[in-house]
């Protein structure tokens, strides 16, 4: 069994590498605690599913860079990426994860703008006269 594990996490245009080390629980992100770079619980409660599900709290720290992207994608990157770590210690808990969705890379991205539009589905302010 290998000490670390890498994994890549993607939501919409956020990218995570994470790094699943042997350890008490702890998570950076960005080279700062969870709390200091996440002010929503939610946020928090999302990064921490997979460890939850699989009940590795406790047993791996998660180091992560993540670039792109806002807060709740940059939440579902890490997620992504902590799941497929978790798969690679554990190949048992695949089930588990891929049950709860925590595997599948989310599809939904940012639609393109249109010509003639101002954005990609906001058309201009009709005026009859």
């Amino acid at each position: 069994m290998a000490d670390t594990y890498f994994a890549t996490g993607r939501r919409k245009k956020s990218v995570a590498r994470v790094e699943l080390l042997p350890g008490n629980g702890t998570i950076t992100i960005n080279g700062k605690s969870i709390d200091e770079y996440f002010g929503l619980e939610t946020l928090k409660l999302i990064v921490r599913q997979p460890l939850e599900l699989t009940g590795n709290g406790g047993k791996f720290d998660v180091n992560c860079k993540v670039v792109g992207g806002g807060f709740t994608g940059q939440a579902g990157a890490i997620r992504h990426g902590i799941s497929r770590a978790l798969v690679e210690a554990d190949p048992d808990s695949k089930t588990n994860l891929k049950q709860e969705g925590f595997l599948t890379r989310d599809p939904r991205m940012k639609e393109r703008k249109k010509y003639g539009l101002k954005k990609a589905r906001r058309a201009p302010q009709f005026s009859k006269r």
